[in-house]
């Protein structure tokens, strides 16, 4: 996984600018990690075995949080690599957790409703026994949402013997779930690219940007850039983007796109490649991994780009991108909304108090835009690409938390 190895590398970057790099086998591994084989039973009546997965990166700041993914890929190196990033990723928004991940290898597209159901619950009851609301919360990650994490809520509950909402994050608000969960991750993006604009005096009109992507965390992004004003000139999905120079509006593209399940021409048609390479002031690739590589660096004409997405900039590009004075807010801060109203979520099930919208939100913003503060300072204060500060805020505050504990 070029990945986790371009995060290690940075990760230990951090470790010796902050002179911490003792710290850094500790942190390149997994505090704890399960892998268990289990049985469900199909609705033909056949039983099939199933390999499933958790990692637990660090507990030093608090209990494990993470995601629970059901992909043919999910294996040992992914879901360790992600525990890892989800450690950083709860630092640097400064939210008491560690990082946590977990899945099941497995197709889910061929499964029906019984059988997902059946496999969610015995993946709880295999890994029961590492996970729980003092320990590891999970949430919802690839090919999982809110359904998945309400019949794992229950299977857990079941288990233990009472009605535990907190030990799952990303459930249905009728679950015990919080609500302006699902449009977090997006907006949270959207929050920083709207303090960027304030700090350097310009008007969102007069901005630009494109987005790869057009799914549950890059579709909310578009509607917040659209609500602040900022032209979103370009977006895109798997089959490929649409342009506007003078801007795409939020309410067309999501009608089309819930009529027809795809991103729709409301523009010209272009590639993906193309969209990376567009002359806006914000980049937002919010899809997959390892979109921007050293082969296409050099082309990217964004003043800043804004990760949404996992991993999407390799090491290499990173120092091109520097070299050519593209600003990068990395994906460890770009898109940690969505684990910090998790985070909302787990404190309003421990106390039984529920927020509304508006008051998740709120808080939300505010806790973003003192990250990206936090982040902007660290940067310019050390003279290091965006990356690098982020990396060495999380990884300083993880270390302060493993020596307060044991000097």
């Amino acid at each position: 996984m070029t990945e986790f190895e371009d995060a290690k590398q940075n990760l230990e970057d951090a470790l010796d600018k902050i002179e911490k790099a003792e710290y850094l086998e500790r942190l390149k591994n997994p505090e704890s990690y399960l892998e268990t084989s289990f049985s469900v039973q199909m609705d033909s009546g056949e039983r099939k075995s199933f390999m499933g997965y958790r990692s637990l990166h660090s507990s030093a700041r608090g209990p494990g949080k993470g995601g629970i993914r059901f992909s043919p890929e999910v294996n040992e190196d992914e879901v360790k690599a992600l525990s890892l990033w989800m450690s950083l990723k709860c630092a640097v928004v400064d939210i008491p957790y560690g990082g946590g991940k977990g899945g099941v290898s497995v197709d889910p597209s061929g499964l029906s409703k019984s059988e997902l159901e059946r496999l969610s619950r015995r993946y709880v009851d295999s890994v029961f026994k590492v996970i729980g609301p003092d320990t590891d919360i999970p949430a919802p990650d690839m090919n999982t949402g809110e359904q998945e994490m309400a019949w794992m809520m229950d299977q857990y509950s079941q288990l233990e013997g009472s009605k535990t909402p907190e030990s799952f994050t990303g459930k249905p608000v009728e679950a015990g779930g919080s609500k302006g969960r699902g449009d977090s991750t997006g907006f949270g993006a959207a929050y920083i690219i709207e303090k960027i604009i304030q700090e350097t005096n310009q008007e969102p009109e007069d901005m630009t940007a494109a987005v790869q992507g057009f799914g549950n965390a890059a579709s909310p992004a578009v509607k917040k850039l659209d609500e602040i004003g900022v032209n979103v000139i370009a977006v895109s999905d798997s089959s490929g983007a649409t342009y506007n120079m003078n801007g795409l509006g939020y309410k067309e593209l999501i009608k089309c796109n819930r009529e027809r399940g795809e991103v729709c021409p409301v523009g010209e048609e272009i590639s993906n490649e193309e969209l990376l390479e567009l002359d806006v002031d914000f980049l937002v690739p919010a899809a997959i991994e390892g979109v921007i590589t050293e082969e296409n660096a050099d082309d990217v004409s964004a003043d800043y780009i804004v990760e949404i997405a996992n991993g999407p900039t390799t090491r290499k590009a990173d120092k091109i991108l520097k070299e050519n004075g593209v600003k990068m807010i990395p994906d460890i801060l770009a898109n940690a909304a969505g684990v910090t109203v998790s985070y909302y979520e787990w404190v309003q099930n421990r106390t039984g108090e529920y927020l509304d919208r508006d008051e998740v939100l709120d808080r939300l913003q505010n806790k973003m835009i003192n990250a990206y503060k936090e982040f902007r300072e660290t940067r310019d204060e050390e003279d290091v690409y965006g990356r690098q500060a982020a990396y060495m805020m999380a990884a300083e505050r993880i270390v302060n938390s493993m020596q307060a504990e044991k000097p």
